[in-house]
């Protein structure tokens, strides 16, 4: 008898091949720096010399790139590029782009649109504001969900079951001294969210950097994803939260209500936000 090919040890060699090739990515996808051979092959628990083998080769094809002074590798901008492709075919980003843009207009705030993707959130459309003022996020960026408004909003409206499963977590990774790290304080975190209806990254993530996330509901009243305006700590002040998460929410409300509204320049009235979202 013939061995079955799809059984054969060269057929399992190359499938563990490709799942170490894309955990690599994968981690550098969430990462918020660069990594070197001998920290990934630690960290993923992959012999050094085939972490090497593969690192070269994505390198060589584009999907990395790497620093020559810290030889730490990130992802490269073919990575990005697949995702552009993805969110050509994906028309919810295509369907918030103008109340997005009307956001910022009022705000003066960037503007980001996430989903969940598995235990995190990806960033799948953004609008930036004005000024020089730049965040380092972008479109398939992943970000965590504890310490993140959207990532917040996300797991708020998330299934009883993959709530547990994030929350069953000893401790949350740690970024500033606001960073919320305990599955205890975070659960009442949520709660606090689906009773107002958005939530905030107050400095949890990244120092002087604050952010205002609602959740975005499809037709039959589903949360598909999470819309937020992300500024800093003098754009967006602890007394106008309430009001820019008013802006947000009511934003959120127009992506699938109104998704064939043109884009225009904001008409007279007294309603700054009804200007801006007619």
């Amino acid at each position: 008898m013939q061995p079955d090919p799809a059984t054969t040890p060269q057929k399992d060699l190359h499938a563990t091949s490709i799942e170490r090739a894309f955990a690599i990515l994968e981690f550098l996808d969430g990462s918020r720096r660069g990594w070197n051979i001998s920290e990934l092959s630690r960290k993923l628990r992959i012999p050094k010399s085939t972490t090497h083998v593969i690192v070269l080769t994505l390198q060589r094809l584009g999907y990395l790139t790497l620093d020559a002074r810290t030889r730490e590798y990130s992802l490269g901008l073919k990575v990005y590029g697949l995702g552009r492709g993805l969110m050509k075919s994906f028309s919810l980003p295509e369907r918030a782009l103008r109340p997005m843009q009307r956001l910022v207009q009022v705000t003066r705030c960037t503007s980001q649109l996430a989903v969940m993707a598995d235990d995190q959130a990806m960033y799948i459309q953004k609008v930036e504001g004005p000024g020089i003022i730049q965040f380092d996020s972008y479109v398939g960026k992943r970000t965590n969900l504890h310490c993140t408004a959207v990532g917040k909003v996300l797991l708020a409206y998330a299934s009883e079951q993959k709530q547990e499963h994030i929350l069953a977590r000893k401790s949350f990774a740690h970024y500033t001294n606001r960073t919320i790290t305990s599955p205890n304080l975070l659960r009442k975190e949520l709660a606090k969210v689906r009773q107002r209806r958005y939530a905030i990254d107050d400095e949890e993530e990244e120092l002087e950097v604050r952010c205002v996330a609602a959740p975005v509901y499809n037709q039959s009243g589903e949360c598909m994803a999470a819309l937020t305006i992300a500024g800093t700590i003098g754009q967006i002040r602890e007394e106008n939260i309430d009001e820019l998460a008013r802006y947000v929410i009511q934003a959120a409300d127009k992506i699938f209500r109104f998704p064939e509204e043109p884009a225009g320049p904001a008409t007279s009235g007294a309603d700054p936000i009804r200007r801006a979202l007619p």
